[in-house]
């Protein structure tokens, strides 16, 4: 987390049922065992599942006053909706990972050629690999928390996995640390 001033915000974005909330939770959590402040936060759409929902997290050294995601440092979509929704509303060097199955906006401002912009985009198949690699969709959540910290650089790998594990359910810890360590290698 060298590059943070105080704040990092991180907002992930997709459907209601796409765990986008529980890993916000987690990276909350990873920041707090690493002795950092965090603040979470959530949003759903009118429907529980299959809404858009918005999952936001602002981790900081020191203590955290204004809990509102201004513009994200790291923006995650998992859905075209979401994607098309909240691209534009992000810090100007914001890491913005997408699913494979997504497309960029037609016009959207990531040109990294511009001047004061050096967004970077990233676009690998989180969904597909929770679903053919692991064996099970409902882990593309963890899939993505794997992705987020190896290309953030936020947090230890222990601290994340100790996070996961204090939030799934008891029985599932191989299942997802197989996809944790998925995420992570996706980056690679």
């Amino acid at each position: 987390m060298s590059n943070m001033n105080n704040r990092y915000e991180i907002r992930l974005t997709g459907s209601g049922g796409q765990g986008v909330i529980m890993a916000s939770v987690i990276l909350a959590e990873a920041a707090i065992i690493q002795g950092k402040n965090a603040i979470q936060s959530q949003a759903y759409g009118p429907e529980a599942r299959g809404g858009t929902s918005k999952a936001e997290t602002i981790i900081g050294e020191n203590e955290l006053w204004y809990s509102k995601v201004n513009k994200p440092n790291f923006l995650l979509a998992l859905t075209q909706e979401a994607l098309d929704k909240y691209l534009s509303d992000t810090a100007d060097d914001a890491i913005i990972l997408i699913d494979s199955t997504l497309h960029l906006p037609e016009g959207a401002d990531i040109d990294s050629s511009k001047i004061g912009s050096s967004k970077k985009v990233y676009s690998l198949p989180i969904l597909k690999t929770a679903r053919d690699e692991i064996g099970k969709p409902m882990t593309a959540n963890i899939v993505a928390v794997g992705a987020i910290n190896k290309l953030a650089g936020l947090f230890t790998e222990e601290a994340l996995q100790d996070a996961v594990k204090r939030h799934i359910p008891r029985g599932t810890e191989d299942l997802n640390m197989r996809a944790l360590a998925a995420g992570e290698a996706l980056t690679n």
